[in-house]
């Protein structure tokens, strides 16, 4: 169904060199869609085991649109919230909602520590599977596709002495021109922001990123001193 050019020049490049080169055809050719498949933790602990791991699948999305226009930039987490809130949430001493996360022994837990020493609730959780079976397919497709560590059998990166879990990453990558046509595709992209943008206090996806972005650029960043205090630690 799909036939791919072989390249002698391109049979042997390093990862990170086919990365940048995927990046560079996207910037030129104006691929649609760049999907990075982070790591599937939490595929199949929910599904087959009752085990806890500690890392979420994150699915971001990248759209180039026409012109010098910010890209639409989603960045899915499949977990119920991030990681990073758990994080912030035992920093400052609070609780959190039930439905976020599961402690080590696989129970519910409103404690952020408990949380992060067991696992995320994939979205939806409490009430479907759904969530579940798209980390699934995730899992499967940085893992047993490329050869890289499955949940269980992948460490955590959230150790102060760093760590190397084995994980893996699968990038689609997807070209208009040879679907509905480059130009046809931004016609249709441009088409449905305008439709988005009728209604008032509706946000782009990566439009409050970019505007913070430029507003840490343009003043400087405000740290506070603990952090900065540890960071000089």
């Amino acid at each position: 169904m799909f036939k791919q050019k072989s390249d002698p020049a391109n049979a042997k490049l390093e990862p990170a060199d086919a990365v940048q080169q995927a990046r560079t055809r996207a910037r030129q050719r104006l691929i649609g869609a760049i999907v990075l498949l982070a790591i599937g933790i939490i595929g199949f602990p929910l599904v087959f085991e009752t085990q806890p791991r500690p890392i979420p699948v994150d699915v971001p999305i990248e759209i180039p649109r026409r012109d010098a226009a910010p890209p639409l930039a989603i960045d899915l987490s499949l977990s119920e919230v991030a990681r990073g809130k758990l994080m912030v949430a035992a920093r400052k001493g609070e609780r959190i909602p039930l439905g976020w996360a599961l402690d080590a022994a696989g129970e519910p837990t409103t404690d952020p520590a408990a949380g992060l020493a067991g696992s995320m609730l994939a979205i939806g959780a409490a009430s479907s599977s759904k969530g579940a079976m798209l980390g699934l397919v995730v899992e499967l497709l940085v893992t047993a596709l490329i050869g890289a560590n499955f949940g269980f059998e992948a460490s955590t990166f959230f150790v102060d002495a760093g760590n190397q879990p084995g994980i893996g990453q699968a990038f689609l990558v997807i070209d208009p021109g040879a679907l509905a046509g480059r130009e046809a595709f931004l016609d249709r992209l441009e088409l449905l922001v305008r439709e988005m943008l009728v209604d008032d206090g509706v946000r782009l996806p990566g439009a409050r990123r970019d505007a913070l972005l430029s507003a840490a650029e343009r003043d400087g960043v405000e740290v506070a001193d603990a952090m900065l205090a540890s960071l000089a630690g």
